[in-house]
């Protein structure tokens, strides 16, 4: 059973900063694509930071120059450190990756269980 937990979120003052991490656990052969998605109260989840498994990272433009998606491999683990942070970016913030746990199966995707964050003006 794979699992992505979270860790790294709280409450920090307009123009702090945040490093969230999520790490991969379980039977694991491969892992793909890596993002950060977050929802705030009464809107959709949207994709905040990618990153494949070549190092390439993708951005949604509110958080570029601000935010910073990276990965160790040799830990399994996706990390978003989040710098200048406005009241704005207050929201559940969640990992997602592409896994493949074995040669023969199929990526699927999987996602932790969130981590709020909480930026006061």
């Amino acid at each position: 059973q794979v699992q992505l937990v979270e860790s790294g979120g709280g409450l920090v003052q307009a123009g702090g900063s945040l490093r969230l991490s999520c790490a991969a656990s379980g039977s694991i052969f491969s892992i793909n694509d890596m993002g950060w998605y977050r929802q705030a109260p009464g809107k959709q989840r949207e994709l905040v930071a990618s990153i494949t498994n070549s190092g390439s990272t993708n951005y949604v433009e509110s958080v570029k120059g601000r935010f910073t998606i990276s990965r160790d491999d040799a830990k399994n683990t996706v990390y978003l450190q989040m710098n200048s942070l406005k009241p704005e970016d207050t929201a559940v913030y969640y990992c997602n990756a592409e896994i493949q746990v074995s040669y023969f199966r199929k990526k699927t995707i999987k996602w932790g269980q969130g981590t709020q964050v909480t930026v006061s003006s």
